[in-house]
C-alpha cells in the first residue's frame, strides 16, 4: 500500500531536512512526502528543489494559510496514498515504523491505527498513553494517540468527507491549540469506524520539559490544555469526564509545591485551568468559544 506523509511546517528548517533524509531508512518503498510550508522566507522551497530522494516529494507553499490543521487539509487534497499520516516537523520515524503500521492495519482490520510518542530508550513522553494494545473507543481516545503517530486509511477522509477541524490545533485562530487528532478520531468512531492502538508503534520527538518548565513551556501547557477541554465539550462528554483530567494535574501541582518546585507547580496548575477554560469556552482575554469561532471564520 502507498503511504502519504503530510507535514505542515512553520518556523523550522533543519529538522524538516533531517526528516526527509531519514525517510530513506524506512523499510517501505511506496511512499510520498507532502510538505506544506507556511514559512515566508522561501528557504525550504529552495532546499527541496535541490533534493532528489528515492520517494516522491511534493512541496506546497502556503505562507498566508497558517495553522497545522489547515496545512494538513491542504496536504490531504494532494495525497495519493492508501494510508495517510501527519508527522510533526520536528519528529523522527524509526525505520521499521511504517512496516509495523501496515501489519497492524492487516491484523486488526482497523480504519485508523494509533501509536505513541517515545524517547530513544522507548519510554513514553509528552503525554500519558495506555500500556497495552487495545481497541480505541470514546472512553480512551485521549490516552491512545498523539497526532503525528496516527495513521488513517484514505477512505476515512473520502468516504466520510472528513478533514481536520481548522479551528483546532497549533496555529489556529482560536484558543484551542491542541487535540485536533482526538477530535477527528472521535468523529470517526461515531461514524462507526474502527480504531486500533498499539504501544509497540512509536516515533520520536524532543521531550517537553515539564520538570523544570520555563515561562514558555508553562504558557504552552495552558494553550494545549484549552484545546483538550474544548474537544471534550464539543463532543458532549460532560463535566465528570473532564474531572478525570483535572485530578491528575491538580495532584501534580500539589506534589510539586511540596517539593518546592514552583515552576512545575505552575505548569500543572496551568494545565488544569486550561482544560477547565476550554470546557467552559473561555480563555484569559475573556473571549467566548462563539467569539473565537467567529474570528476564525472571518479569517478563512
Amino acid at each position: 500500500m502507498k503511504v502519504s506523509l503530510i507535514m505542515s511546517t512553520l518556523g523550522r528548517f533543519d529538522e524538516v531536512l533531517q526528516f526527509i533524509a531519514a525517510l530513506a531508512a524506512l523499510d517501505h518503498d511506496d511512499l510520498e512526502l507532502i510538505i506544506v510550508d507556511q514559512n515566508t522566507d522561501g528557504r525550504l522551497r529552495k532546499a527541496c528543489a535541490g533534493l532528489q530522494p528515492r520517494f516522491a516529494l511534493h512541496y506546497i507553499e502556503s505562507p498566508h494559510v497558517r495553522g497545522v490543521s489547515r496545512g494538513r487539509n491542504l496536504g490531504i487534497a494532494k495525497a495519493s496514498g492508501d494510508i495517510l499520516c501527519f508527522p510533526d516537523d520536528d519528529c523522527v520515524y524509526p525505520s521499521g515504523l511504517v512496516r509495523q503500521v501496515l501489519e497492524r492495519f492487516e491484523q486488526s482490520g482497523a480504519d485508523i491505527v494509533c501509536g505513541r510518542a517515545a524517547a530513544p530508550d522507548g519510554r513514553s513522553i509528552n503525554g500519558r498513553f495506555e500500556k497495552t494494545a487495545q481497541a480505541v473507543g470514546l472512553h480512551n481516545v485521549f490516552t491512545t494517540q498523539i497526532e503525528w503517530v496516527v495513521f488513517f486509511r484514505r477512505s476515512v477522509f473520502d468516504r466520510l468527507a472528513m478533514d481536520f477541524d481548522e479551528d483546532i490545533g497549533v496555529g489556529a485562530d482560536t484558543p484551542w491549540q491542541s487535540c485536533e487528532g482526538p477530535d477527528i478520531t472521535i468523529r470517526a468512531l461515531r461514524a462507526g469506524l474502527r480504531v486500533h492502538y498499539d504501544p509497540a508503534l512509536y516515533a520520536h520527538h524532543p521531550e517537553l520539559d515539564t520538570r523544570t518548565p520555563d515561562a514558555a513551556m508553562r504558557a504552552k501547557g495552558r494553550r494545549y490544555a484549552r484545546g483538550m477541554g474544548h474537544v471534550i465539550r464539543k463532543h458532549g462528554y460532560g463535566f465528570m469526564f473532564l474531572a478525570n483530567y483535572l485530578v491528575r494535574p491538580i495532584g501534580g501541582a500539589g506534589l510539586a509545591l511540596l517539593q518546592g518546585n514552583l515552576a512545575r507547580c505552575t505548569y500543572y496548575l496551568n494545565v488544569a485551568v486550561g482544560r477547565a477554560e476550554g470546557f467552559a469556552g473561555i480563555c484569559l482575554d475573556g473571549r467566548s468559544a462563539r467569539k473565537a469561532h467567529a474570528l476564525a471564520e472571518s479569517r478563512k
